[in-house]
């Protein structure tokens, strides 16, 4: 079963929504106002943002959030099929190679299925099932999300045909982004492309074992077999993607145009800390901790931006909560120094974070919501916004104070505060 992965105390409708979808995030987050300004929520050095007056079911947006999920589900539908306007689409997937690649996400506004983003949206919903899945039960939510989960590793099962061998895309963007069209009516080629020794892919291995890992706890109550499945597959693609070191955006330089990556130092970090809490096997510690910790974890470098290219700052928050909640007992001076670095730089980040803090990023517009580019402008808010809820939730749980920015005193309820405002901050 791995390292016990015991829920942080409470619950907190900001977290659980967060990680379905961006698209939903902006409404979602805005629950945070509403749940906790009746309960000290709020303290006088943290005003009420702007329109934390707005009232609004959040259940409901909740479910819309995972109502977009569903809607982007390619493959063979349940009959129970909750949108009655998509029907199966593109069955065939993986033919030209020989392989069933039915099934899995269409990326957004088209019918290309994009590994790297999928399985990240897979490891980040899973995170929030763990962290607050009864609060989503009571919501009546939890199963529309667990049922999102799977559809997303059943079809990364598929993907990984062999252990060194990983299919990463199907469909050719450049075609399909000119043609408007459904993908119950898409008649366009549809390619699959595939990672292997020849053409390896580190970030998005590491990132489908992330994927699996840690979906891996969520369906262990339940599935133990398919848990236990999930993990073989984890353990194999984290290996593949270790052992064959390269970045896909070099080895298949078409991806630039679409999910070009900057690296996958963070993203075996990310693989190795999942595949850590999901087995309970010091290697993964050890290896988070060590040689590659020193090498891609960039300790004591902040702010940074959370995003499906950039892990390192989830990394840190996830190894901080270990530190804090259940640290290893009897560790090697270089596991205990490692996780003190993560903790550290965790408290660093939130720092930059808090906009009343000393080493508060500039990066942010006169309204207050972090900006850090034009292009996903939303998503470094809401991303920063979900690990603050996260890292408040953690320092709750471990009974501690705070953190110390500079000096200054800041509370888990201010960091909550923080990820409220970036709901209601304005751009000008």
């Amino acid at each position: 079963m791995g390292v016990a992965y015991q829920k942080t105390r409470g619950c907190n409708w900001l977290a659980c929504a967060l990680v379905l979808a961006t698209v939903a995030a902006a409404v979602i987050l805005a629950v945070v106002v509403i749940r906790h300004k009746r309960s000290s929520y709020y303290v006088e050095s943290m005003p009420m943002p702007p329109g934390a007056n707005f009232n609004g079911n959040y259940t409901h947006a909740m479910k819309l959030a995972l109502t977009f999920l569903n809607i982007q589900k390619s493959g063979k539908l349940p009959a129970n099929f909750p949108i009655p306007w998509r029907g199966d689409s593109n069955l065939v997937d993986g033919k030209d190679n020989g392989v069933d690649l039915s099934g899995g996400l269409y990326d957004a506004g088209d019918s290309v299925k994009f590994g790297l983003p999928m399985a990240f949206t897979a490891t980040l919903l899973s995170w929030g099932v763990l962290e607050y899945g009864p609060a989503m039960e009571k919501a009546g939510q939890l199963a529309s999300a667990r049922d999102s989960i799977r559809w997303v590793t059943d079809y990364l099962l598929k993907a990984h045909a062999s252990p060194q061998e990983l299919y990463f895309q199907v469909g050719d963007p450049n075609q399909d982004h000119k043609c408007w069209m459904r993908p119950e009516d898409e008649t366009l080629p549809r390619p699959s492309l595939k990672l292997d020794p020849t053409l390896p892919g580190s970030e998005v291995a590491a990132e489908t074992a992330a994927a699996m890992a840690a979906a891996s706890m969520v369906f262990r109550p339940t599935d133990a077999t398919y848990a236990d499945l999930l993990v073989t597959h984890a353990r194999q693609l984290f290996n593949f993607s270790d052992s064959y070191r390269a970045s896909y955006s070099l080895t298949i330089p078409a991806v630039q145009a679409f999910y070009n990556s900057t690296g996958y130092g963070d993203e075996l970090l990310w693989g190795a800390t999942w595949l850590y809490y999901a087995t309970g096997d010091n290697t993964y510690l050890a290896y988070v901790t060590g040689v590659e910790g020193e090498s891609f974890a960039e300790w004591g470098v902040f702010p940074s931006w959370f995003s499906w290219d950039n892990k390192r700052p989830a990394v840190q928050v996830l190894l901080a909560r270990l530190q804090l909640l259940k640290p290893p007992s009897n560790a090697v001076n270089t596991v205990s120094k490692g996780l003190t670095n993560y903790k550290t730089t965790s408290d660093g980040l939130m720092c930059s974070f808090l906009p009343r803090s000393p080493t508060a990023t500039k990066d942010r517009t006169k309204g207050g919501m972090l900006w850090v580019g034009q292009w996903t402008a939303l998503q470094h808010g809401i991303n920063a916004a979900l690990l603050a809820t996260f890292y408040s939730d953690y320092l709750n749980a471990a009974r501690l104070p705070g953190i110390s920015c500079s000096g200054i005193s800041f509370t888990p309820l201010q960091l909550r505060a923080f990820a409220a405002s970036q709901v209601f901050s304005k751009t000008n």
